[in-house]
C-alpha cells in the first residue's frame, strides 16, 4: 500500500563524457578572437601560466584540461552571458561552468600582482616618464588617474549608496595606468556614489605617495578636477584665462586621455559583467610593493 502512494522516481539521466577537443587546433586566430577575445598565443600563454593552479589532481581521461578550462571562463567573460547558456553552447552543465569561472577567476586573483604593479624601481619609472613625454610632451609623468562605473543590479544590502549620479546602480572602480595602457593600480571596494577624490584618498596608492613621494623623482600621476591638486597629482586649472594655463590643460587632456580609452578598450573587449563578478567576490585594493 505504501509502495503506491510513493511518487514514481524519475528516471537517472545518463552521464555523458566528452572528448578532449582542442579549441586552439579547431578555430583559427580570427574566430578565436570573435569568440573569445584573445588569439590562439595569447590562450596558450594563459594556459601556461595558470596550468599549475588548475590542473586537475586526477588520472581520470574525463577531467577538463586546462586549455578547456580557460577557454570556458573567457568565453564567459567577453560575452557576459548566462552559465547556462555558455554550458549549452560549449557542451558542458552549467554547475560545471560555475565551478570553473570560479578557480579561473580565482586563479588569475592570485597573480594579479604579477601584472598590476606600481612602478617603484628607478628603471620602471624612468620609462614610463619617457614615454608619456614621447607621446603628449608632459614630463614627469608616471600615470594617469580616474574612476569608471560599472552597472549592477539593485542590492539588497544599503541599496540608495550604489546609485550613482546618472541615476543607475554601479560600483565605482579606481584605476591608474601607465602610457601603454597598461594598469599598474587598480581599486574597487567602494558603490557607484562614492565620490572619485573620496576613493583616492582612502586607497592604499594615496597613502604610498603621501608617505613616499619624492616630488619629481618620482613623478607625478594626472588626474580630472574631481580630484583634489596634490603634490603628486595634478588636476588642470579650473578657469583658465592665461595662455600658459590653457597649454597647460590643453596639454594636460591630451595626457591622461589614456585612461579614458584604457576604460573603452576594457569594456569594449569585456563585458562589464566580470567586472562586477570581480567586485562582489573580491573588492580589491593592489598592494604597492616598495
Amino acid at each position: 500500500m505504501a509502495a503506491l502512494l510513493m511518487p514514481p522516481l524519475r528516471p537517472r539521466k545518463d552521464r555523458v563524457f566528452r572528448g578532449t577537443i582542442s579549441h586552439l587546433t579547431n578555430l583559427n586566430d580570427d574566430e578565436l578572437r570573435r569568440r573569445y577575445r584573445f588569439g590562439k598565443d595569447s590562450i596558450a600563454y594563459l594556459c601556461n601560466l595558470l596550468q599549475d593552479r588548475l590542473r586537475r589532481p586526477t588520472n581520470k581521461a574525463t577531467a577538463l584540461t586546462v586549455e578547456q578550462q580557460v577557454c570556458i571562463a573567457l568565453r564567459f567573460y567577453a560575452s557576459g552571458s548566462f552559465l547556462q547558456v555558455i554550458g549549452d553552447t560549449l557542451g558542458y552543465d552549467k554547475g560545471t561552468v560555475s565551478r570553473v569561472v570560479n578557480d579561473v577567476t580565482d586563479a588569475l586573483i592570485d597573480i594579479k600582482d604579477d601584472f598590476v604593479s606600481w612602478p617603484t624601481d628607478v628603471d620602471s619609472i624612468n620609462r614610463i616618464k619617457c614615454g608619456f613625454y614621447r607621446q603628449s610632451n608632459f614630463p614627469n609623468v608616471l600615470g594617469c588617474i580616474d574612476c569608471t562605473h560599472v552597472r549592477i543590479q539593485a542590492p539588497s544590502d544599503d541599496e540608495p549608496s550604489y546609485v550613482n549620479r546618472k541615476g543607475y546602480h554601479s560600483i565605482n572602480v579606481q584605476a591608474v595606468c601607465d602610457f601603454e595602457g597598461r594598469f599598474t593600480n587598480i581599486f574597487a571596494n567602494w558603490p557607484g556614489s562614492t565620490h572619485d577624490s573620496h576613493i583616492f584618498n582612502t586607497s592604499t596608492l594615496s597613502n604610498h605617495l603621501q608617505t613616499n613621494h619624492r616630488g619629481l623623482i618620482d613623478g607625478v600621476i594626472l588626474g580630472d578636477s574631481g580630484y583634489a591638486c596634490r603634490p603628486y597629482l595634478l588636476t588642470p586649472y579650473a578657469n583658465p584665462t592665461e595662455r600658459h594655463q590653457q597649454r597647460f590643460n590643453g596639454c594636460h587632456a591630451s595626457t591622461r586621455s589614456v585612461i579614458e580609452r584604457t576604460f573603452g578598450i576594457l569594456k569594449r573587449r569585456f563585458h562589464v559583467l566580470i567586472l562586477r563578478y570581480i567586485y562582489i567576490k573580491y573588492r580589491f585594493d593592489i598592494a604597492i610593493h616598495t
